[in-house]
């Protein structure tokens, strides 16, 4: 199988700012004693082997040890219900990590995936604000840093990263609130992530 996949993606974790999870590569331990976390990715343009996946939006949720990398993690996987069977069946392969890409180096953390499944996400993204409400199990708005002493106006940036891409737009979270598969919490005001990203394999 063949894919390649590239769009807008942000997330939440419950570390206070700027996470030393993301940015040690996991090799740092998260500020709280379980690190939680739920991401949204929207694809704008892909395809797997042939079949079309633009338009299509995927949220990713893990409660993990404070150590990733320790494994072990819960998670969950939420597809757009608007997606067909096939494209269904790719998107839960890519983002299962069972084909490659940057997942596969995730997916042997993962010791119990709880839930998933079809789910009807909205998701929004102006470039600084980002938005994904799945059902009523996830309901996330995060806000890009922008400093008044920035000329540019284009906002923070963490770079050298790698995953989920290079640089990553820091941020925080004005509303973040999880209830899905027994994954619970509410991290709002907590560390945000943000970025376009481009993945293939």
């Amino acid at each position: 199988m063949s894919w390649e996949i590239q769009g807008t993606y942000f997330e939440n974790c419950s570390c206070d700012m700027i996470c030393p999870c993301s940015t040690s590569g996991l090799t740092v331990a998260a500020d709280t004693e379980r690190c939680t976390v739920a991401l949204a990715f929207h694809i704008d343009a892909g395809a797997s082997d042939g079949v079309d996946l633009s338009g299509r939006t995927v949220c990713m949720l893990a409660d993990a040890p404070a150590m990733m990398m320790d494994g072990g993690w819960k998670a969950a996987l939420l597809v757009d219900d608007q997606a067909s069977e096939e494209q269904t069946n790719a998107l839960n392969a890519i983002f299962g990590g069972q084909v490659g890409g940057p997942l596969a180096d995730l997916a042997p953390l993962i010791g119990e995936m709880v839930g998933g499944g079809p789910a009807p996400i909205e998701y929004a993204d102006d470039g600084f604000t980002h938005t994904v409400r799945v059902g009523d199990m996830v309901d996330l708005s995060v806000q890009d840093f922008v400093s008044g002493l920035d000329p540019t106006g284009k906002g923070i940036r963490v770079s050298g990263v790698g995953f989920p891409a290079d640089t990553l737009a820091a941020g925080t979270a004005t509303v973040a609130k999880v209830n899905a598969f027994g994954l619970v919490w509410e991290t709002s005001g907590k560390n945000s992530f943000s970025a376009p990203f481009a993945w293939s394999a």
